[in-house]
């Protein structure tokens, strides 16, 4: 079952916040693509195939999409929620450019956080305009600038599925390469040409999006988060959020606390401006 709620409706852009809840692993009829725009997968994963290309749609892979374009999706995991932000064409040429982006997205920290702000637009009573821009900005790469897609994409696949779903066997190389039936050198190899960043980064990225939903749902406990996320420590927390984006934890707290849009001092101020 999918479902549609509008957050944000104007004449040049539109968010759609999207829930499946039904979990198949088989491919959906084709859908077309109606309008310019990107998905970017607030919680859980699916499969997305269409203009020739076949990608693992979560947190820290999105993908863009353009009219005429025919896709197909499969959830083997269910319960995932996505946000499909649909932009007028005068404006996506305007921010993209003519030429066709790259399908693929990779979402960064900092891409991830640019679209949870988006979507809390309507409570803090920020610019939507500003942060949609902000959104496509931090998002979108020029075609030129991502790999092509080939037979490894198939093993970066398996080994993100694996961490997404938190397999015992994803916790380090060794032994997820012995899982997927690789060398360690060849999946270490094979991801980081594919995915872009190793799989210690990507699994780090994984946990930085986790803290940003529980930090966003209210937790307090920055001591028992990083436990409960994997990390070493309280500090290993930190260092990594400020590494993925570019603050700590607390500044991200007071950003997506229900009071984020009272802000009481200039120095606040500028860091709020800096990520919308």
């Amino acid at each position: 079952m999918r479902t549609s709620r509008s957050v944000i409706d104007t004449p040049d852009f539109s968010v759609h916040v999207v829930s499946c809840t039904a979990r198949h692993h088989t491919w959906s009829t084709p859908e077309e693509g109606g309008s310019y725009g990107i998905v970017l997968v607030r919680r859980g994963m699916f499969r997305v195939r269409g203009d020739g290309h076949r990608m693992v749609a979560d947190p820290t892979m999105g993908y863009a999409q353009w009219p005429g374009g025919e896709y197909a999706f499969a959830h083997p995991a269910g319960g995932d929620v996505c946000t499909f932000v649909g932009v007028r064409p005068s404006l996506w040429h305007a921010v993209v450019g003519d030429e066709p982006p790259h399908p693929s997205l990779a979402i960064d920290g900092r891409a991830e956080l640019a679209h949870r702000l988006l979507l809390r637009t309507a409570h803090d009573s920020a610019d939507p305009a500003e942060r949609l821009v902000h959104t496509l900005v931090t998002t979108i790469r020029p075609r030129a600038d991502r790999r092509s897609p080939d037979r490894g994409g198939v093993l970066a696949d398996r080994a993100r599925e694996a961490i997404l779903a938190d397999d015992p066997d994803s916790a380090d190389l060794v032994r997820l390469a012995r899982v997927l039936g690789v060398s360690p050198s060849h999946l270490s190899r094979t991801f980081r040409r594919q995915v872009g960043m190793t799989v210690s980064r990507y699994r780090n990225r994984v946990r930085v999006g986790r803290a940003l939903a529980r930090i966003e749902e209210g937790e307090q406990d920055l001591a028992g988060l990083a436990a409960a996320l994997g990390f070493a420590d309280q500090a290993h927390l930190t260092r990594t959020m400020r590494a993925e984006l570019g603050r700590p934890p607390g500044h991200i707290r007071r950003l997506l606390s229900p009071n984020a849009c009272l802000v009481s001092s200039p120095a606040e101020q500028r860091h709020q401006a800096d990520v919308i």
